[in-house]
């Protein structure tokens, strides 16, 4: 979730806009015919949330869904204010962990600007966003909110009139009306492709008019730091900002993406980043009107002009008599040419987006040449950092399935190619691996390509003959990965080999076969991540992986081996709890890191976050400074999921602000391993134990007799397997058990009955037993909280967590469990937990976290007394809807009103799954 802090916003910005903004709702619902509605709206000074008897559910959670919208836009906005505010009273350094902070931080550590330069280029962070967790707002109400703030920001200009003031507060009012007219949950269960086009909106219109900001801070922040400008002065010698996606790519348990969706998507990527590339050439062409009759350009430039021309005929004939006497003007156009707009283009229109960044090059040269600098800075640069960035694919879209569905799929495979056994999924690991040993030393495929195979081997094989088409069309550039989640063995990866060779993905080299895309596994429970090591040590050793490795990286031009390992956040949280996931996450990133350093390569961690604390969530510089020391190397993958994605990124502002942390937060991360000690810290044996005793309390409460069912009662878990907030279903298999439930579902639906339980259960019993068994351990725990960063990091989510839950409101939900011994017990079981947990954080932190913590504190109580209706009100639908169910198989038309209560709630929380 974000949290917006309520001691970093503009206080005067947020005292005036928040009632502005409600009080214009306020004159919508009005306007509308809803005036007992309007007169219960929070934030207006009025104590009336419990007066609205005649109020219909719907409406009510409509209202305040949209307040709490408006909330975080105002939130949003004070937050921009005043980091302005910090850096016009201050510097750029004022501002915690964004660029003139970590540099004045790396120069003040003694690390010199030669070295930082040295070390930039080399840093790359990749954000892959993705629909996977529930996004809970239409797209078409996700512009709405973009426009208000947008308005906000125009009305907070001092010099408009008071007439002209009035006009844009009838725009807000427009828009509201809009908004309030506007269902905010889905009818139907959304498609991929509308998922595909939210997340096209962030890739094409918002993140590249963002990295031009995040550039130029930089280059600010360097000279205000005192460092040479000539240092930075080449585009190569900056940071990469990469992006890849999941949507479209992911098929685990997701039956709507089939092989044509992906083939769709991939076309769709490619067209948006070929408009990108043309509208910025189109730009640049306008812009650079230089005439040859005040300057001269270079006899190469000129010469190369007519030679390029010449090889296109026609279409260069046109691009030269559109500019007479302008040379730098018409290379721009013959670049435009040679754009590869159509599905199928050949040579002299440009292969590879490098071949353009080539050419800009030479124009930037050109410029550089006649004294026009500022053009090349401002204008080609920019282009060239673009294409860096998005190329000609805009982001990679990764390729996920299960191991499960592998299985079945080399089962049918055996079965087609006359395997008297191919039962593969009971096959033990020594089997399996027996089988591939003998499979990958041949390059002949199981079947022809006419075969007819089972129903995993056809989707299985389908997407793979997507991915080779996209290969021998376009090259690697616009597939990421091929992630295998749940990796329980290395024959989990080693399977995927095959799947390549079955449809000729496999290259030729001098050695032998080898794949040209990365094969990534997916450590995900608990149990998977204590394996991990031993499962990757097995797979690098491997000869076809060796190969892989080399041709991977002959391919990406690089100078190290690199092999991709998924981190997965959520599973290990639902698996065992909060300390004991990040905790072993923390352990595994460690031995991983060994095992690839004792063979030569570099493990690149591809860190699966999702939008909660208990899917890995946590602020953005708290999370880097957390991992531990030679496991980032400089190379950040993770995910940004869900509403996340809308929170941090749906505005120019905050998403430069966000992107800039991350860049910024990996190089002061990378730079200070080379000062920080590299030997254990003396609290790691504590953590483990601590890990295990939370983890034992935990899966303790999720073994007990009955937990399900007071899980299914207490939460509004059934009332979201019935939501249309997600193509993905809520459960992998369809299998109706605790294991088979996705984590999303999993912590949606103890979020909305804010008992917060994955969040924060096990850490009171855990930190109380150290107390009890080592004092001197647990002093020290207090003493290290602030210091050390893994620690810090782990207990303030869980603060975090803590802050979120409600007793009071816990109480109503548990309520609804019908058994009175199960609900009794159950409940008075975590009501204990939670009384240990803040009691246990409160001793640790040194005094109450209200006063210790405000900034989430305040948060929540803004949100408060909105929340407790809505939660009072779904509580009052769910009795209703389960009776009406049991008692006839009816309840239908009482689901629309749980489900607006759900998005109202998720909206007032910051926070779906």
């Amino acid at each position: 979730m974000t949290l917006v802090s309520a001691l970093t916003i503009d206080p005067e910005l947020f005292a005036d806009e928040l009632p502005f903004i409600m009080g214009c709702l306020r004159q919508v619902l009005q306007e509308s015919g809803e005036p007992e509605l309007a007169r219960v709206l929070p934030w207006l000074g009025e104590e009336a949330l419990n007066a609205a008897p005649n109020v219909p559910t719907a409406r009510i959670a409509q209202a305040f869904s949209i307040s709490f919208q408006l909330l975080s836009i105002v939130e949003q906005h004070a937050a921009v204010q005043y980091r302005r505010t910090l850096e016009t009273r201050n510097d750029l350094a004022a501002v915690p962990a964004l660029w003139g902070d970590t540099l004045r931080w790396l120069h003040v550590q003694g690390i010199d600007a030669a070295t930082i330069a040295t070390a930039l280029p080399r840093i790359r962070v990749e954000a892959v966003v993705t629909a996977h967790p529930t996004e809970a707002k239409r797209a078409t109400v996700l512009e709405h909110h973009r426009a208000l703030y947008l308005l906000l920001i125009k009305r907070a200009d001092p010099h408009w009139t008071p007439y002209e003031q009035e006009a844009i507060r009838d725009e807000i009012l427009s828009l509201l009306t809009t908004l309030w007219r506007t269902g905010e949950i889905f009818l139907e269960k959304p498609d991929v492709a509308s998922e595909r086009r939210n997340i096209i909106h962030y890739l094409r219109t918002v993140f590249p008019q963002v990295l031009p900001t995040i550039d130029r801070r930089l280059h600010q922040a360097w000279a205000a730091t005192g460092f040479d400008p000539a240092l930075l002065a080449n585009v190569d010698q900056l940071p990469r900002l990469q992006f890849g996606s999941w949507v479209g790519g992911d098929r685990d348990g997701h039956p709507l993406v089939t092989a044509e969706v992906t083939r769709e998507t991939l076309a769709e990527l490619r067209l948006q980043a070929l408009g990108l590339i043309q509208e910025q050439l189109q730009t640049l062409a306008r812009d650079l009107s230089l005439s040859d009759q005040l300057q001269t350009p270079p006899s190469s430039f000129a010469e190369r002009i007519t030679s390029v021309a010449t090889d296109l005929g026609a279409p260069g004939s046109a691009a030269l008599g559109r500019n007479p006497n302008e040379p730098w003007r018409q290379w721009v156009n013959l670049m435009l040419a040679r754009l590869p707009m159509a599905p199928t283009t050949t040579a002299p229109y440009y292969q590879r987006a490098t071949e353009l960044a080539e050419d800009l090059r030479l124009l930037a040269q050109a410029l550089d040449a006649v004294g026009a600098w500022r053009l090349r800075a401002q204008a080609v640069t920019r282009i060239i950092r673009s294409l860096q960035t998005f190329g000609f694919h805009l982001a990679a879209l990764d390729i996920r399935q299960n191991s499960g569905f592998h299985d079945l799929a080399l089962g049918q495979l055996l079965s087609a190619a006359g395997f008297t056994e191919h039962d593969v999924s009971n096959w033990d690991v020594a089997r399996r691996m027996a089988l591939l040993e003998h499979e990958l030393t041949s390059p002949r495929p199981f079947t022809h390509p006419e075969a007819k195979v089972g129903p995993q081997a056809t989707a299985v094989l389908s997407c793979y003959q997507t991915i080779v088409a996209e290969l021998r069309a376009h090259g690697p550039a616009g597939i990421g990965a091929l992630i295998v989640s749940m990796t329980r063995s290395a024959a989990d990866l080693l399977t995927v080999y095959l799947f390549a060779r079955e449809v000729g993905m496999l290259v030729e080299t001098a050695t032998g076969m080898a794949c040209p895309l990365p094969v990534v596994p997916l450590f995900e429970t608990i149990d998977d991540l204590e394996q991990s090591p031993a499962i990757l040590a097995t797979f690098l050793d491997h000869p076809l992986t060796q190969r892989s490795l080399e041709e991977q990286r002959r391919l990406e031009g690089r100078d190290e081996l690199v092999q991709q390992v998924m981190i997965g956040y959520s599973d290990s949280n639902k698996d065992g709890g909060l300390v004991a996931s990040l905790w072993t996450l923390y352990r595994a990133q460690v031995a991983l890191t060994a095992v690839g350093k004792a063979r030569g390569v570099r493990v690149r961690f591809f860190h699966g976050r999702g939008g909660t604390i208990s899917r890995g969530a946590g602020p953005t510089h708290r999370f880097l400074k957390s991992l531990p020391v030679g496991s980032l190397g400089g190379d950040l993958r993770l995910t940004e999921q869900g509403e996340t994605i809308a929170q941090k990124y749906a505005n120019q502002a905050t998403a430069s602000y966000n992107l800039e942390l991350l860049l910024a937060g990996v190089v002061r991360a990378t730079l200070a391993e080379q000062i920080g000690p590299s030997h254990r810290h003396a609290l790691e044996p504590t953590m483990d134990q601590l890990a295990a005793w939370s983890r034992e309390v935990y899966s303790d409460l999720l073994a007990t007799e009955g937990f399900v069912t007071f899980f299914r009662q207490a939460t509004p878990v059934d009332a979201l397997e019935e939501s249309r907030i997600g193509s993905r279903p809520s459960r992998r298999t369809g299998r109706p058990t605790l294991t088979d439930l996705r984590a999303i579902p999993w912590v949606f639906s103890w979020s909305q009955a804010r008992i917060v339980l994955p969040g924060w259960y096990g850490v009171g019993s855990a930190l109380s037993r150290l107390q009890q068994h080592d004092p001197t351990a647990f002093a020290t725990l207090q003493q290290q909280l602030i210091n050390w960063a893994p620690l810090h990091y782990i207990l303030s989510n869980a603060a975090t967590s803590i802050a979120m839950a409600d007793p009071e409101v816990m109480i109503w939900y548990t309520d609804l469990v019908e058994n009175p011994t199960l609900r009794d017990t159950m409940t008075q079981r975590i009501l204990m937990e939670y009384e240990t947990t803040y009691r246990m954080l409160e001793l640790l932190y040194g005094g109450p976290l209200a006063e210790r913590r405000p900034n989430i504190h305040a948060m929540m109580q803004l949100r408060n007394p909105a929340l407790r209706m809505l939660h009072h009100q779904q509580v009052s639908l769910l009795r209703r809807w389960r009776k009406r169910k049991a008692d006839s198989g009816g309840g239908v038309e009482l689901l629309p009103e749980i489900l607006l209560t759900i998005n109202a709630i998720a909206g007032g929380l910051g926070s779906t799954g």
